[in-house]
């Protein structure tokens, strides 16, 4: 794997890289790089290039990285993208960048896994389990790109088995008299005007921030189109979650007056949003106000199922619920909601008890 010398016009030594390589088609294809510094430059980037283009287990985790990273890019959101390369960049590349994939058998998945069980943050806070379970899952899901196309015989992941749980044990919520104390103590009517959205119309931060006038419709609801975002500072509006979370939510009137007041305050367009902060200042300000009130700390995101948890009590249904919400299923709901209904499992045995005796009889008639 060679490099070569040259000279620029003005009497610096540079490198370059030149060889020949088979494209995903199996062509022949040349490739020239100019503008290294040293020789070492030039021959790391040729066996990274050749390497990406690998199509067996020999290749490089790091460089299977790239090529699963740019096959997601045209299929995956901005924010989902983001999300999956913090993952990547932060608790995988560190631990298995520069193994061949061949190389991590489920015993190397193990010492991964203890590591991430293990670890304690400065405070000695360990991940959540549903933490763990995410980060698993997507070393698993790059594994089986590996299967797929770089013939890895089978993904060491399942052999190593689950870690973390889908859901977490315990949901951290506020009742509606705890958020009405938390809002006496958040003076800034646009923050206050954003958390009240989230625990009295059930939204997603996103979805709050991506609200402009034109949103706001004549029936006290919101039109929910669309959610804001930030990537590498730039600001966006993309497309929401699911196609069930384009919907048309209705607030309560007292809100429905206060969101008009606030927004006839203003001098914006119809098409502008509503909120000036982002959801980084949005979150750091519900920290600061719950420490102010002294309640029990929750995520901001919690107030979205503080509000489900809310309807629960209210006895709404499962569907109502989901639709509300804008998850794609009943069946989503349930799974994050089911531990709220209280008595379920009272419920369940009892419609149990209830197609036992019908049987029991009909099997009594038949003798």
């Amino acid at each position: 794997m060679p490099a070569y010398k040259y000279y620029t016009k003005d009497g610096k030594t540079k490198w370059y890289a030149n060889f020949y390589y088979e494209d995903w088609l199996g062509k022949r294809q040349h490739k020239c790089k100019r503008g290294f510094s040293t020789k070492k430059e030039a021959v790391e980037w040729e066996r990274d290039f050749l390497a990406q283009g690998a199509k067996d287990p020999d290749i490089l985790f790091s460089a299977l990285i790239k090529n699963y990273m740019q096959d997601c890019s045209s299929r995956l959101k901005l924010t989902t993208l983001e999300n999956k390369q913090y993952l990547i960049d932060m608790k995988l590349l560190p631990f298995f960048k520069d193994m061949k994939i061949g190389d991590i058998t489920p015993i190397v998945i193990h010492r991964w896994q203890d590591a991430m069980i293990n670890y304690r943050d400065e405070k000695g806070n360990p991940y959540s389990q549903t933490y763990l379970k995410t980060i698993n899952n997507q070393l698993s899901a790059i594994m089986n790109y590996a299967v797929k196309y770089y013939k890895l015989r089978s993904n060491p992941c399942l052999a190593a088995g689950a870690i973390g749980k889908s859901s977490a044990d315990e949901m951290n919520i506020w009742t509606r008299e705890q958020f009405d104390y938390f809002l006496t103590f958040e003076k800034k009517s646009a923050y206050r005007m954003a958390f009240s959205l989230m625990f009295y119309g059930g939204l997603r931060s996103a979805e709050v921030l991506a609200i402009t006038p034109a949103d706001i419709l004549p029936d006290c609801s919101i039109s929910i189109n669309k959610n804001f975002v930030v990537i590498k500072g730039e600001q966006y509006f993309q497309t929401p979650k699911t196609e069930k979370s384009k919907r048309v939510v209705n607030i309560p009137q007292s809100l429905y007056k206060e969101l008009q007041d606030y927004v006839s305050s203003m001098a914006i367009e119809p098409d502008e949003r509503i909120f000036y902060f982002q959801k980084s200042g949005m979150r750091s300000e519900f920290k600061r106000a719950t420490a102010r009130s002294g309640l029990p700390e929750i995520r901001i995101h919690d107030l979205r199922h503080s509000h489900a948890s809310m309807l629960i009590d209210m006895k709404f249904s499962i569907k109502e619920i989901s639709d509300r919400l804008g998850h794609e299923s009943p069946e989503t709901t349930w799974k994050v909601y089911a531990h709220l209904y209280p008595g379920k499992d009272r419920k369940l045995a009892d419609a149990l008890n209830e197609v036992r005796a019908t049987n029991d009889n009909a099997e009594d008639k038949n003798v």
